[in-house]
């Protein structure tokens, strides 16, 4: 293939992709126009091979005219990658820094933006539990994919990762035997009801939706890297304007406030583990 022919190709794509993805925002609401490209590329070429489609024209035609197609590529475009007590050590921070200054509250609020099947969630509903915080607190969970949302609220999860998910809460200082948070049943374990006490689950999207009430910790980790920089811009002012004075953000590994607009209005807790404090007016 000659250059000038395999730039057309990619440009004719490039459009295909764009039509495909407006055709989705004007048909169900979902906006990945300023998800970051080459995600979306991806995630969409793998629905595209495993269709046994070969273009994205057509695509387009069965995203409009069958829903269930649209709801499964809406579980491929969403960011559902993740564990209880994830990077062990972020908890483990947040245990020794952050609950000593926030149990000088009355109560707290607590938002998981972007919470997928809701791991992380339940992981924060076991440490405030452990921290003796839990009935002063209010967790809101949410999430865009009104499906992986369900699937949260019912906290059942394979039994096989159950291994891992003990070895991260041991490592992030975890007070009890982790096997007391839940019930084996055959191939799944369910998680202990009093977990979901506390814990509210809703419908919110970051990149159309606004301000989330006035919280004193935000966990949204793992989700900007699949953003653009304008898109990334304006959640972490969404953020800032979610967050009390002094409010707590933790952010994913890979993710950072540097070369943002909203560097300045925080103020680094700790750096290897991506946790920042809103910055209080002079």
């Amino acid at each position: 293939m000659t250059g000038d022919l395999k730039n057309k190709t990619l440009e004719n794509e490039r459009l295909e992709i764009q039509m495909l993805l407006e055709a989705i925002h004007q048909k169900y609401g979902y906006n990945f126009k300023d998800y970051a490209s080459a995600h979306t590329k991806r995630r969409l070429h793998h629905r595209l091979n495993i269709s046994n489609m070969s273009n994205y024209a057509q695509m387009m035609h069965r995203i409009i005219y069958d829903e269930d197609f649209f709801n499964s590529l809406l579980l491929d475009l969403s960011i559902n990658i993740t564990e209880m007590f994830r990077d062990p050590m972020v908890y483990k921070k947040i245990r020794r820094e952050l609950i000593p200054r926030l149990k000088t509250y009355s109560f707290i609020k607590v938002w998981h933006a972007g919470c997928s099947a809701g791991q992380e969630v339940y992981s924060i509903s076991i440490l405030l539990e452990e921290e003796g915080m839990k009935h002063r607190s209010q967790i809101y969970a949410t999430d865009f994919n009104e499906l992986i949302l369900d699937k949260a609220k019912k906290g059942i999860y394979p039994l096989e990762v159950m291994k891992t998910y003990t070895g991260n809460y041991q490592q992030s200082g975890g007070k009890n035997d982790f096997s007391d948070y839940y019930t084996a049943d055959y191939d799944n374990v369910i998680l202990r009801q009093s977990l979901k006490e506390k814990v509210l689950f809703s419908s919110h999207n970051l990149v159309t939706d606004g301000v989330f009430g006035e919280m004193n910790l935000i966990f949204c980790r793992n989700v900007l890297i699949y953003f653009n920089r304008q898109l990334q811009n304006r959640v972490l002012k969404l953020f800032y304007d979610s967050l009390c004075p002094g409010g707590y953000l933790c952010l994913g590994s890979k993710e950072s406030l540097k070369f943002t607009d909203m560097e300045d209005k925080f103020e680094p807790i700790a750096d290897r583990e991506k946790i920042y404090r809103k910055k209080r007016l002079p």
